[in-house]
């Protein structure tokens, strides 16, 4: 009997044989989903069989002896799953590894393989259109198709509910996907022993975090930090409201509280005691929205669980891999293989990621991306800062939301001390899915901790009036501990220019690696706690979930949410006394820049300048008393002015009409939390150049590999991804890859041998023709 092979030899020449590769998919992706009683569960172990079912052509064998190329091993099993009504399961192994594509009738029509022989959309060729062939080798194998009961797509209704069922599909897909690249690598890392599966992520055991948590709670917060009574007393309340909430069964939650109160472990709390009481409950995820947060939030999760297994809490720092797939010429090229192999799965109990990882992975039709979605399944998701969702994007990722939280025993928080008014929409979200969006409140007395916590006073500016960088700087001088945060890169980097030369001077922006951000963090935290002079220009990236208590606060005009959270930094612990040992208000003073040329071009976005402009009416309105940001009345208001004017429902026409399509390529490169594609760049930072460089030796002659990867995030800054001719290109050096030849398109090394391209106080400088950096 003639043997089947699934992919070429590993380091000990051994090939994989195509019917122990097509079980192992087959039971890892039933796996994934066993606990979930859904129509995908029964459709996983049929997706996973037929998923590389033009392996068995005489044609693909010759390919893996280096004989052919250019070939479409995958549309017989997504024509013969479409053959037998499974239009998901067609959808799933059509994408694996090309990305999914549309699920129009028409483009599933265009599936029949009379038609790809003839004339296939990316040139490639059939490795076989006789699909009874395949399937007579496929039982010669000793394998027996187990066509599913049910099915996640019912071809008479199809997507009638295209959010929902796109999502049913990314699932699906997740589960194939996974199961198919862990298989595989396991082959590639194989031994004389057989196979070698990377170790699983240990198990979520939340009685045992819970206790880790208070642990931590008793030895390190309570009684140990240094904070006013009302601020410690105030803590407490939402310690107790996060509790008494998390009873509720898996749903949507909101959790509003003012900065300063505790909140980040407050969250933590509330999911632990959510997965003791719904036992379903696998994993915990955390998204923020910014990377200079992740480095903050996870050192506290690391703490807290310092005695766990060392991958029990997982960073994902990553912006590269989002996206549309764009498809490839030959699916067994070596570089194509192993740039899926690096992607990150999820596994692991705690999981801690940006918003632009996790919601573009909701809309994307890559399988590196949508790998993990499947991990989403039974968990607890809580989004830290939830007011940075763009409004444009507000509706379709509510309506995603809504339904991973009702179909897939998913528990959903939005956590912010500046709560959208979400709700407002639950109108539009229920035009995509039945639940629309209606969370409950996990701190319904949330007032009362406004109003106990107020710990700064606020001037604002008159109408008209700005301030030109040379009056800020001299301001800015006379104070000896002080934070500045303005709105665009360029602005904080002529306010330094104004302020050169002082060592009390630091600066922050996601031009510094992780590290390098993490680093003069610590500075600060010192310097601030010892009384020691201390003056931070920095960009928006402090103001959301960065620990810092200045007494002092400038903020350039911007969204009243932006202001809010940037006063969060003021007095935060409310520990000001003065001469006379009393406690005393910080002060936050709200100004406008000076800056010539265009009004718009002030503000990073046109979002983030319209909602500006509603700060600046509702300032107008307020009058001289200004606007009371320790009301959270007052940001229903904004929020409500903010949708009226930007009418969020209206808007992404692009993205609606590519979900009302079922063109999964569409949607992905519409939904963009970033209007650019992101690389990553290891940078050599200076009190880390040793690490950078056992990383940069390591690649060069091993390959960036997942650990690699999971090691270098420290030392890497996101960009957007230049221009062809841009200079950049002169100094970014691609990676080389660890399975077989050729470089990575998502991570390179910056080439500094003048030590010029990353500053120790502005952090990466490239060459400039366009802007490329994010932030």
């Amino acid at each position: 009997m003639t043997d089947f092979f699934a992919h070429s030899e590993n380091e000990i020449n051994e090939k994989h044989l195509l019917k122990d590769h097509l079980k192992s998919v087959s039971m890892l992706i039933r796996e994934f989903c066993k606990d979930i009683d859904l129509p995908l569960t029964d459709e996983a172990y049929f997706c996973g069989q037929l998923h590389d079912l033009g392996k068995y052509a005489d044609l693909f064998q010759a390919r893996l002896r280096g004989e052919v190329s250019g070939l479409d091993h995958w549309s017989s099993g997504a024509w013969l799953a479409l053959e037998n009504q499974s239009i998901a399961s067609a959808l799933a192994i059509q994408g694996h590894h090309i990305g999914l594509q549309k699920g129009s009738r028409n483009a599933l029509r265009a599936m029949n393989l009379a038609t790809l022989t003839t004339q296939h959309p990316l040139g490639l060729k059939l490795s076989d259109n006789d699909v009874n062939r395949l399937k007579s080798r496929f039982t010669s194998d000793n394998l027996t198709f187990s066509k599913s009961k049910r099915l996640a797509i019912e071809p008479d209704k199809g997507f009638q509910n295209p959010v929902a069922k796109m999502l049913d599909v990314r699932m699906l897909f997740s589960c194939l996907t996974d199961a198919d690249f862990l298989d595989t690598e396991a082959h590639f890392e194989g031994d004389d022993q057989g196979k070698k599966y990377r170790i699983p992520g240990p198990p979520l055991n939340a009685k045992e975090a819970l206790g880790a948590l208070e642990q931590f709670m008793d030895t390190n917060i309570r009684g140990v930090i240094e904070a006013d009574r009302t601020v410690l007393e105030s803590r407490n309340l939402l310690w107790q409201m996060v509790n008494t909430a998390s009873t509720a069964k898996p749903g949507l939650f909101t959790l509003t509280a003012p900065t300063g109160s505790g909140k980040t472990l407050a969250m933590l709390k509330f999911a632990l005691e959510h997965a003791v009481q719904n036992r379903c409950i696998k994993r915990i995820i955390l998204a923020v929205p910014f990377l200079s947060i992740i480095e903050q939030t996870a050192a506290i999760h690391k703490a807290v669980f310092k005695a766990f297994p060392e991958n029990y809490v997982l960073e994902h720092h990553s912006l590269a891999g989002l996206g549309g797939e764009e498809a490839k010429d030959d699916a067994e090229v070596a570089t194509e293989r192993a740039r899926r192999l690096l992607a990150e799965n999820w596994d692991a109990p705690i999981i801690i990621t940006t918003n632009v990882q996790l919601l573009e992975s909701l809309f994307s039709n890559r399988p590196s991306a949508c790998r993990k979605l499947h991990n989403l399944m039974e968990s607890v998701i809580m989004f830290d800062e939830a007011q940075t969702l763009p409004q444009h994007l507000a509706v379709p990722t509510l309506a995603a939301l809504s339904h991973l939280s009702q179909t897939y025993r998913t528990t959903v928080l939005f956590a912010t001390a500046t709560q959208p008014a979400f709700d407002a929409l639950d109108g539009a979200v229920k035009k995509h899915v039945n639940a629309g969006w209606q969370p409950v409140e996990v701190t319904p007395d949330h007032a009362q901790l406004y109003d106990a916590l107020r710990r700064y006073t606020v001037s604002w500016p008159m109408q008209g009036e700005t301030k030109d960088w040379t009056t800020l700087a001299n301001e800015i001088r006379n104070e000896a501990q002080v934070l500045c945060v303005l709105n665009l890169k360029n602005h904080a980097a002529a306010l330094l220019k104004e302020i050169k030369n002082d060592p009390d001077v630091f600066h922050l922006s996601t031009n510094l690696c992780a590290l390098h951000r993490r680093a003069v963090l610590d500075v600060i935290r010192t310097r601030l706690k010892t009384g020691q002079p201390c003056r931070l220009i920095s960009t928006q990236c402090v103001e959301a979930g960065v620990d810092l208590d200045f007494p002092v606060a400038y903020r350039a005009l911007a969204p009243l949410d932006a202001i809010a959270q940037a006063a969060g930094r003021c007095n935060r612990a409310g520990r000001l006394i003065n001469n006379d040992g009393k406690h005393v208000m910080g002060e936050v003073r709200v100004f406008e820049p000076a800056v010539e040329g265009d009004y718009r071009k002030r503000y990073p976005t046109w979002a983030y300048f319209q909602a500006t402009e509603v700060t600046r009416s509702m300032l107008i309105l307020a009058g001289t008393q200004g606007i009371d940001l320790n009301d959270p009345a007052v940001f229903r208001d904004y929020y409500h002015r903010l949708y009226d004017l930007s009418k969020p429902e209206s808007q992404g026409k692009e993205l609606f009409n590519a979900i009302t399509e079922v063109d999964f390529v569409g949607v992905a490169k519409a939904y963009r939390l970033i209007d650019h594609t992101a690389i990553q760049v290891l940078v050599p930072y200076g009190a880390c150049i040793d690490k950078f460089n056992e990383l940069d030796r390591k690649q060069d002659q091993e390959g960036i590999s997942a650990q690699w990867i999971r090691r270098a995030q420290g030392l890497s800054v996101s960009i957007f991804r230049p221009k062809a001719d841009h200079p950049a290109w002169q100094v970014l050096i691609p990676t080389k890859l660890h399975y077989g030849k050729g470089v990575s398109d998502e991570w390179y090394i910056l080439e500094d041998h003048e030590g010029k391209l990353y500053d120790d106080i502005l952090g990466l400088c490239l060459p400039q023709a366009q802007q490329i950096l994010i932030g």
